[in-house]
């Protein structure tokens, strides 16, 4: 029975560390246009976590927080439900891409 628990709590650590990065992924996608807002990174990755990955990935929370002018970063974290009494598993998942510029043509 132990053993069935155990590889239940993998699964779910899985799922969990897949939305993560997924969410993270959404939310680099957000930030990285030319035209978005302060915030939008966090935002998109936290409605990602909490519409698709509600019942895997507890307490989502994202952060913007190692971008720079040319580079986006997005940190998502959570925990992962509990199936094995005294187990806490905690997620977290970063993505990075170069954010995007304006070049004219034939300009670098």
């Amino acid at each position: 029975m132990l053993a069935i628990m155990v590889i239940i709590q993998g699964a779910l650590w899985y799922l969990a560390r897949e939305a993560a990065l997924a969410a993270a992924r959404q939310g680099v996608d957000a930030a990285r246009v030319r035209s978005a807002v302060a915030g939008a990174g966090p935002r998109a990755a936290l409605a990602f976590a909490r519409n698709n990955a509600s019942g895997y990935l507890l307490g989502p929370a994202a952060t913007d927080q190692g971008s720079t002018a040319t580079t986006i970063q997005i940190r998502v974290s959570g925990h992962v439900p509990t199936f094995v009494p005294g187990v806490a598993i905690n997620i977290s998942q970063v993505v990075r891409a170069p954010a995007e510029k304006f070049v004219a043509p034939g300009g670098r």
